[in-house]
């Protein structure tokens, strides 16, 4: 019996980590050592020319011709900009002819930018959930490990890739091999694709005490309308002193500043993500003022809102260069 070759191609910008071609390979590699008849092979394509003198990864320079390949996963670790035109043909070609297209954690803005996940759901990492809803909204963003809509599969990033593939290996080749490579590879469980990114409140927090995880959650709800100490405190059904010396025992502050910190940080990720003006961001992080906002940053950050989100496009500016022919 003739066993029928599976090709699967990454194709992957330089900002790609040698983690995930690693996860993927070795993935892949399992599942033809336990089973020869799956006949899968791995693909490397490079999007653009390698800079920097770090890991040397695989692959060649993409030519714009994506004959050969079955399943064609775009890989990136940090947001693109733009994508060309000869991409978007290629990929429009390759899903007429019935291919499935994937992307891997930041491998969903190249689709995203030319309308291919809209209407579709895309798993989109926690850290880029705001600004890939802004920007793309006609894509169904998603705080999903993986989402698997049609002939669109996209992973959030890390591990999941890992995920996404016994996922694959399941539907295509039952679970029994998935379960193997799984054993093979000593990973406790098959996650499913529509499990949450974020890791439970009490591993982040690194307590499990009941009122600490209440009143952590409580805060985590209202970062546009903050409650007082004493509201949260009669939430979770303590006193204020006795909020006050958990929060001092097991995160070393007390609550107040736990969530000015909760609040400064989710205000940062906003800066740096989406377009929305710094008053904008502000009140929508629970300060009264623009220089109240202003102030409280400054004083945690070492910059004023405005400094940072500067400094930060600037380095994206820089990072952006080509190096290369880009995509």
């Amino acid at each position: 019996m003739t066993t029928i070759t599976q090709r699967i191609g990454l194709l992957y910008w330089s900002c790609t980590r040698p983690l995930t071609l690693a996860l993927a390979e070795e993935a892949v590699q399992q599942a033809c050592r336990l089973h020869p008849d799956a006949g899968y092979e791995l693909v490397y394509l490079k999007a653009e020319a390698p800079t920097g003198t770090g890991w040397r990864l695989p692959g060649e320079i993409w030519e714009g011709r994506l004959e050969g390949c079955q399943r064609l996963f775009l890989i990136a670790d940090e947001p693109q900009r733009h994508t060309s035109q000869a991409l978007g043909s290629a990929l429009k070609h390759f899903l007429r002819a019935g291919g499935l297209v994937g992307a891997i954690s930041a491998g969903v803005y190249p689709l995203a930018h030319l309308g291919l996940l809209d209407g579709y759901r895309a798993a989109v990492h926690w850290r880029w959930h705001d600004d890939f809803t802004e920007r793309f909204p006609k894509a169904i963003t998603t705080s999903h490990l993986f989402d698997w809509d049609r002939d669109r599969l996209t992973a959030s990033g890390g591990l999941t890739v890992l995920d996404m593939l016994l996922a694959l290996l399941a539907r295509e080749q039952g679970a029994e091999l998935a379960g193997a490579v799984s054993e093979e590879l000593v990973v406790e469980r098959i996650r499913e694709g529509s499990e949450r990114q974020r890791i439970p409140l009490q591993n982040r927090i690194g307590s499990s005490h009941p009122k600490l995880t209440q009143a952590v959650l409580l805060m985590e709800a209202n970062i546009e309308e903050p409650l007082t100490t004493d509201e949260i405190a009669q939430h979770v059904c303590v006193s204020r002193r006795q909020l006050e010396r958990i929060f001092k025992q097991y995160l070393n502050r007390v609550p107040s500043q736990y969530y000015l910190e909760l609040r400064l940080n989710k205000a940062r990720q906003l800066l740096m993500q989406t377009s929305k003006s710094i008053i904008q961001i502000g009140l929508s992080c629970g300060f009264s003022s623009g220089p109240h906002f202003s102030s409280a940053y400054r004083n945690f950050f070492g910059a004023t809102p405005r400094e940072d989100r500067n400094l930060h496009r600037e380095g994206a500016a820089f990072d952006s260069r080509p190096a290369g022919r880009q995509l």
